[in-house]
């Protein structure tokens, strides 16, 4: 909409002046009125840029007791007062690997593949520990049970069991995931090697060793059960028939009474054993 107003001598619209919208004799804040300016009201100024202005609440009084005398002289010390006093304390180091100190209870270390009591293992191949891990450092393959190959109570089991150190993060997620409590976390921390792949566990690594009673499998679940009663941990050994069958397919089994023990079934993996020699080598390399 075209200006409507009487232009002045110069060329510019008539109107209000700038000054116009102040009162007359108004001054800024402070009291102090500016040069040409007639006393009046006081205006707050602007702040300026980057300033912040707090308005301060009117009767309040400070809990911190100023300081006086020697104490506001020795203030700036007085914050190395835990440092000082640490200064002429002993020092506590752990002698490691000469001391190697247990870890806590729940110390997220190595991964374990777990046994039911009457040997099959806990896997059973779902894969959910691998959807879980937010690193991408597990790796499984699943495989179904047979009559001749019963590894795990249920219908699969997990043939192929990998996971990658170089990866793993130790967040528990993988725990968390499994149905079965078939994986789980131990105490410990001595994980390292020369190569790439010889951070990459297999499952023979990462299975549990067998205890004292138990039967290598693959063999039979108890019989007249389901996989339901080794879920609800009811199963608390293997019974004669699974003892017969190992004897007829495996008569040298190790496992069977009167073989061999389970200390010669407890054989590790490559990788579980060269990283236990490669820390026994760094241990006695570094102890005093």
């Amino acid at each position: 909409m075209a200006d409507q107003r009487k232009p002045t001598a110069k060329g510019k619209p008539a109107g209000k002046k700038p000054g116009a919208a102040r009162p007359a004799g108004a001054t800024p804040a402070g009291g102090a009125a500016a040069p040409g300016a007639q006393p009046g009201r006081t205006v707050a100024p602007r702040p300026r840029g980057g300033e912040v202005t707090t308005r301060e609440t009117e009767g309040y009084t400070s809990l911190i007791e100023p300081r006086t005398g020697l104490s506001e002289v020795l203030a700036p010390v007085g914050g190395f007062g835990v440092t000082l006093s640490n200064m002429f304390r002993p020092t506590v180091t752990e002698q490691y690997p000469s001391e190697k100190v247990p870890a806590k209870p729940r110390y997220h270390g190595r991964h374990q593949l777990n046994r039911y009591a009457d040997g099959l293992e806990k896997c059973i191949g779902c894969e959910l520990c691998a959807w879980a891990c937010p690193a991408d450092a597990i790796y499984v393959e699943g495989a179904d049970n047979t009559p001749d190959a019963q590894f795990s109570p249920g219908e699969r089991y997990g043939r192929v069991y990998q996971i990658n150190y170089l990866r793993c993060i130790f967040c528990g997620l993988c725990i968390e995931a499994c149905p079965t409590r078939a994986l789980t976390m131990t105490n410990e921390y001595e994980l390292a090697g020369p190569t790439r792949a010889g951070m990459i566990w297999e499952k023979q690594d990462l299975l549990a060793p067998l205890r004292q009673g138990m039967l290598a499998a693959p063999h039979p679940m108890v019989e007249g059960t389901d996989d339901t009663a080794y879920y609800q941990g009811k199963i608390t050994g293997p019974d004669d028939a699974q003892r017969a069958w190992v004897a007829e397919h495996r008569p040298d089994d190790p496992t069977l009474p009167g073989g061999a023990g389970v200390e010669a079934a407890n054989v590790p993996g490559p990788t579980a054993a060269a990283q236990a020699a490669l820390a026994a080598a760094a241990t006695k390399q570094g102890s005093r």
